[in-house]
């Protein structure tokens, strides 16, 4: 996210108008070597607003993006191409695809809807998780390895535990150099944490690796921090899934679910 001062780096730098650098903040947690997905998905959503200012206002805002990750994501340049498939007033769906090395690792696909004034008949789930500069930090980084996990600031609202945890993240670094992200953009980049902040088994021993992210939201987060309250469940075959409630500092803006793929580690 880009202030207006000087912050430490970014997560990628800018080659063309499609094309990205990816830095060593990066780097992923099961392999340092790859991109983690989380500043990816935060790098699409960026993507897509630069395709969305580029023409005429609709009013349109963004209610939904799943990514489905086809491969792995290799610490290079990628290329994020992103095409509206479906127009309309009030209703619009993009779809944006990141390549690297000229093959396809990520789709995208985000709905876009109209904003209204529904304050009126607005209503839900209204409870705040506790301030995130009241806590004090975790060093998720004791947990996982890789470039990104150790650009984050955690403050978890209560000590981790296994299959459950709720805590505030933010970063300094811009999520690409010298351009200012959208706050939907840079809220994004922190969402796909959620699977490593409530691990239910060690990650030296057991793989649980996401393919895909899903968040929809029912109102645009705002601030620098984003809040994951996440449920990590096993199955027994399998198949895992950590779902996610989002907030901001005003409390829920919507939810997040990953898929997982659960395994030993080779050699276990």
């Amino acid at each position: 996210m880009n202030t207006g001062t000087t912050v430490p780096g970014s997560y990628y730098e800018r080659i063309d108008e499609r094309r990205y650098k990816a830095t060593l903040h990066a780097g992923g947690a099961w392999d340092p070597d790859e991109q983690h997905f989380s500043p990816l998905g935060g790098l699409v959503v960026h993507a897509i607003d630069r395709h969305l200012a580029a023409r005429p206002d609709t009013g349109l805002v963004l209610a939904r993006i799943s990514y489905d990750i086809l491969g792995r994501l290799a610490l290079d340049e990628c290329e994020i191409r992103v095409e509206t498939i479906r127009p309309g007033r009030t209703i619009e769906l993009i779809e944006a695809v990141v390549l690297i090395a000229d093959r396809p690792v990520v789709r995208a696909r985000a709905w876009l809807l109209a904003a209204l004034d529904t304050s009126g008949v607005a209503g839900g789930p209204d409870d705040r998780l506790t301030a995130p500069e009241s806590l004090g930090p975790w060093p998720m980084a004791s947990v996982w390895p890789g470039g990104y996990v150790a650009s984050l600031d955690v403050r978890p609202v209560a000590p981790p535990r296994p299959g459950r945890t709720t805590a505030w993240l933010t970063t300094r670094l811009d999520l690409v150099a010298g351009e200012r992200s959208s706050p939907l953009a840079s809220y994004v980049a922190l969402v796909d944490t959620a699977n490593g902040i409530a691990v239910r088994q060690p990650p030296t021993a057991w793989m649980f690796p996401n393919v895909d992210l899903t968040v929809h939201l029912h109102r645009r987060p705002e601030g620098r921090w984003t809040g994951l309250d996440t449920t990590v469940t096993f199955g027994p075959t399998g198949q895992g899934l950590t779902s996610t409630v989002l907030h901001d500092v005003n409390g829920p803006v919507g939810h997040a679910q990953q898929i997982l793929t659960v395994r030993p580690m080779p050699g276990r």
